[in-house]
């Protein structure tokens, strides 16, 4: 039987980065229609990049995150 050779199915760092990404997800789905479509296609350009590079996704995930508490377009 072959074995993986990515991360392991139980890392504490991604599952981690995974819960931040089903948050933003959360949250961005429950936006107006105006800012829904912008914030969505750069949520997923995160996501994509997370199964490449996980320690660059979470940095940006967090700024992600920052401007999304800060605009104050976002109820």
């Amino acid at each position: 039987m072959a074995t993986l050779s990515g991360p392991a199915w139980d890392d504490p760092q991604l599952n981690a980065l995974a819960l931040r990404l089903r948050e933003a997800h959360t949250r961005v789905a429950d936006l107006p229609g105006a800012l829904k479509p912008r914030l969505t296609r750069q949520l997923l350009l995160i996501t994509d990049l997370a199964k490449r590079d996980p320690a660059l996704a979470v940095k940006r995930l967090e700024s992600f995150m920052i401007e999304l508490d800060g605009d104050e377009n976002v109820p």
